[in-house]
Order: C-alpha cells, then sequence, then structure tokens
C-alpha cells in the first residue's frame, strides 16, 4: 500500500515538474498564452550624425580654438588655417579680373568708334551720290551744247572730268564703307572672346575667396567636439581629419528581429534604456522603418543559392525618435548601446477599433 502511494506521489511530482518546466518555456519565450505586446531587443543603439571636419584647402594651422569634447555652437569657428596665400591669390584674380573688365570697357569704346565710321562712311556716299547727279546733269547739258557748237570742248572736257570724279569718289566711298563695316563686324565678334574672359575672371575671383573663406574651420550644426588632431603648426592637406563634431540630435535605430515586427507601426510609443547611464529610461515613438534588413546593406552578402542553407533570422532596423524635455537627455551620445522596447498594442487597439466601425 505505501509502496503505491509512493509511486502515485513521485508520479504527480513528476508530472507538476514537467508542467512547470514547460510553463516556464513559453514564458520564458513569450509564447501563449503568456505573449506579451511589448517587443524588446539589446541590439540597439544611439545614432547621430556626427561630422568629420575637414579643410577643403590645405595650409599651415594657425589656430586652433577649441579643446577636446568642448560643446560649440553652429557658425562658431574651431580652428584656422593660414590665410596669407589665399589673400594674395583673392587679390591677383580681382586684379586679373579688372583688368579682363577694362579691356571690356575698351572694346565698347572701340565698337562705338567703328559704329561712327560706318555712319560717316555711309554719309559720306550719300554726299557723293549728290554730287554724282550733279555732275552727270552738268555733263549731259553740256555734252548736248557742245554738239551744238554752243559750248566749247574744254567746257565738255571739264564737265566730263568732273563727272568721272564724281563717280570715283562714290565708288571710294562705298569701299569705305565696305572696310568700316567689316572692322565693326570683327570688334563686334571680339565681344564674345572679352565677356568670356571677364566670366572666367569673376569665377576666378569667387573660387580664391572661397578658398580665403575656407580657411576658418567652422561648425556646422550645435554639438559638442570629440578628440581634437588639429596642432599649431602642423600642415594638413584638404580632406584631412581635424575632429568630429557630435551633433545635439539624435536618435535610436533598433534592430529587432524579423519574427518583432509584425504588429510595429510608425508612431507606436517606445523606450529604452541606457546601460552608460545605469538603466535610465528614455521615452520616444517610431519613426520609421529600413527599407531593407540589415543584412541587405552588408557589403559581404550572404549567397544562400548554393551549398548548405540555414535559415537566420533577420533584423530590421527601427528608427525611434526621442522625446523631448527628459532627465539626463543631453548625456545620450551617439554609438552608445540601449536596450529598446517598443509597445505594439497600440497598433491592436488600433485594428479592433477599424474592426468595430460601422
Amino acid at each position: 500500500m505505501m509502496s503505491a502511494l509512493k509511486t502515485h506521489l513521485a508520479s504527480w511530482i513528476a508530472v507538476v515538474i514537467g508542467v512547470s518546466g514547460a510553463v516556464l518555456a513559453l514564458y520564458a519565450w513569450g509564447l501563449p498564452p503568456f505573449h506579451s505586446p511589448v517587443e524588446t531587443t539589446d541590439n540597439a543603439y544611439v545614432r547621430g550624425k556626427v561630422a568629420m571636419l575637414s579643410p577643403r584647402i590645405s595650409g599651415y594651422v594657425t589656430a586652433v580654438l577649441v579643446q577636446d569634447f568642448q560643446r560649440v555652437k553652429a557658425g562658431q569657428e574651431l580652428a584656422r588655417i593660414d590665410p596669407d596665400i589665399y589673400r594674395r591669390r583673392l587679390e591677383q584674380a580681382q586684379a586679373n579680373a579688372a583688368v579682363q573688365q577694362s579691356a571690356l570697357d575698351a572694346w565698347k569704346q572701340k565698337m562705338a568708334t567703328a559704329e561712327a565710321r560706318v555712319r560717316a562712311a555711309a554719309a559720306q556716299i550719300a554726299s557723293g551720290e549728290a554730287g554724282l547727279k550733279a555732275a552727270e546733269a552738268r555733263w549731259e547739258r553740256i555734252n548736248a551744247l557742245a554738239q551744238r557748237g554752243v559750248a566749247s570742248q574744254k567746257e565738255r572736257d571739264d564737265a566730263r572730268a568732273a563727272f568721272d570724279q564724281s563717280a570715283a569718289a562714290v565708288r571710294q566711298g562705298e569701299a569705305a564703307l565696305d572696310v568700316a563695316r567689316q572692322d565693326a563686324e570683327t570688334t563686334r565678334i571680339s565681344r564674345q572672346s572679352l565677356e568670356a574672359a571677364v566670366a572666367g575672371a569673376e569665377a576666378a575671383v569667387q573660387l580664391a575667396r572661397l578658398d580665403l573663406d575656407s580657411t576658418r574651420i567652422i561648425a556646422p550644426v550645435d554639438g559638442r567636439v570629440g578628440e581634437v588632431g588639429a596642432r599649431v603648426g602642423q600642415y594638413v592637406t584638404a580632406g584631412t581629419q581635424l575632429m568630429g563634431l557630435a551633433p545635439d540630435q539624435v536618435w535610436v535605430v533598433a534592430n529587432f528581429k524579423e519574427t518583432q515586427v509584425r504588429h510595429m507601426r510608425v508612431g507606436q510609443p517606445a523606450s529604452f534604456t541606457v546601460d552608460a547611464l545605469g538603466g535610465q529610461r528614455f521615452q520616444g515613438r517610431i519613426d520609421n522603418f529600413s527599407p531593407a534588413t540589415a543584412s541587405e546593406f552588408s557589403v559581404l552578402k550572404t549567397d544562400n543559392a548554393t551549398g548548405n542553407f540555414t535559415k537566420i533570422v533577420q533584423r530590421v532596423p527601427v528608427r525611434i525618435l526621442i522625446d523631448p524635455d527628459q532627465p539626463q537627455l543631453e548625456r545620450l551620445a551617439p554609438g552608445l548601446s540601449v536596450v529598446a522596447s517598443v509597445d505594439t498594442s497600440a497598433a491592436e487597439t488600433q485594428v479592433r477599433v477599424a474592426g468595430a466601425a460601422p
């Protein structure tokens, strides 16, 4: 009797242990009936548009105006490169632009003179044609009189000579007009090259001024500088990284498993804790989802078309905007690890409300 009771008790204990283990497993994996609407991942980080500040030009560093980790404002000067050579280049470009502009102004005067010569030649032709008509009329009259014996031969010869001289003067005037027109056209054509030279000189001035302005390294946004690598007296080339700048505006990118994003929607409330701040919790909302999984943006993609295939759960980056006016918000820095959670019950509530709508 005792043996049967012990056997029965042992069976019950085994059943209780088995059921308890199954319940704990379901709870640990978040499976029904213990499924939670809150999805959590520790594959999440604070992000920001960290800028690496580099000069556009080469030269010697003459001033470093900030220290490591200093807070700066947008437009604040951080460092300076020797501007002397670039100032001289600007002056040289401005002088060349003045020369080219003077050449264009001289062309305008030359063009006005050429057009005046064309008008003078045309007026000379008009005067010559009037004289030619008068000489022709006199020649015809004297010639008729000479044929009747009224005018002398000398008068006839003088009238003919005057007529021929007037005709020659008209031809000379026409030739002079052609030359004047050709000169004017040549002068007119040269305007394009002169204007191009002026435009090129003005562009050179703008480039020289841009280079001069680039000797001042300016903070593009509000934020805090990282380690300052620039040193006074150092020669730097264009593109040399002088310092980093972490902006004040940050957000969180949480890489959730693809099985976790089913009920996630833009605008759902989210929260995260920061390891570096002792678990300090911050609130936010989902802003957007990545258009592809993280593996699709990898340089080396996995080729599942060959060899043995092992299914791996993919990660979907989710961008979380941080609510303003929270304690210790200023201590969030790009790169910090966080544990992010999203309450998907908001989406489930919206679905139920939409289904109940008439």
